[in-house]
């Protein structure tokens, strides 16, 4: 089983590399689907999982100067608290519980439907965005601050949408920005975020550390591979083959 784990963390890891969309998207659903993890979990030690393999990435885009680190701000103000109030519900609930479960698998297929039309529709966004501006200039860091908010619920609970749906959000916001910048930003954010709510999992009692361990033995290599032949290899192809994905299993989720 620690093998299937390893082979798990290599594709995860190798389609984050090649797309930079897939950790929570695919990790969680694949440790509920096929090894049977319990969601809270699986949620748990998927928030560490992408503190640790995110933390890579703010090495990297911070040398290139890709990071704008206000962006980074004004999202976290919005959710690390309420990755703490998100913390503080589950506090109250029994995560192992049908109900519980019930509501986890539901917010996950929900938020891999959500992110499957982010994945499809990012080039087709970033093209209108060119030629007009959705929101007021007046009102972009206050929006900036209530998608954190989303995020860091959304996150916690589920450990979805830090990546796909932070990207296209913070598209609308800063049509401008270049798309590296918004990558970079997006992941600076995603390390802290899914640390706090990965540490408030742990506090729960849904982290499991050996897991975590395996999963990263296989991730890690996959990361650097699926970077260096996401320049000879056609993105528009994988990500239609990502969507499609990530809508089979948030059916799955939601009907099952």
């Amino acid at each position: 089983m620690d093998f299937g784990f390893i082979v798990a963390g290599f594709i995860v890891g190798f389609l984050v590399g090649l797309t930079g969309v897939g950790g929570g998207s695919l990790m969680t659903p694949i440790l509920m689907i096929f090894f049977h993890i319990k969601p809270a979990l699986a949620v748990g030690t998927d928030l560490l999982y992408a503190s640790v393999t995110k933390s890579v990435g703010i090495f990297a885009h911070g040398k290139l100067g890709n990071i704008d680190w206000r962006i980074v701000k004004l999202l976290a103000a919005g959710s690390v608290p309420a990755s703490f109030a998100t913390i503080i519900f589950l506090r109250t609930i029994d995560v192992d519980s049908t109900e519980a479960i019930a509501t986890i698998k539901f917010s996950l297929g929900i938020a891999l439907i959500v992110t499957s039309a982010a994945v499809l529709l990012r080039t087709k966004l970033m093209n209108l965005l060119a030629k007009e501006t959705l929101i007021p200039e007046k009102y972009v860091a206050s929006s900036t601050v209530v998608l954190g908010i989303i995020l860091g619920g959304l996150v916690t609970l589920t450990s979805v949408g830090a990546g796909a749906l932070g990207v296209t959000a913070l598209i609308v916001l800063y049509p401008h920005k270049k798309i590296t910048t918004i990558v970079g930003s997006d992941i600076a954010h995603a390390v802290p975020l899914t640390l706090v709510a990965g540490l408030g999992h742990a506090s729960l009692g849904t982290v499991d550390y050996s897991l975590l361990g395996t999963l990263l033995i296989g991730s890690i290599p996959g990361i650097y591979i699926g970077s260096h032949l996401s320049a000879k290899v056609a993105e528009h192809w994988i990500r239609i083959a990502l969507a499609a994905i990530l809508i089979y299993v948030g059916l799955k989720l939601i009907l099952h």
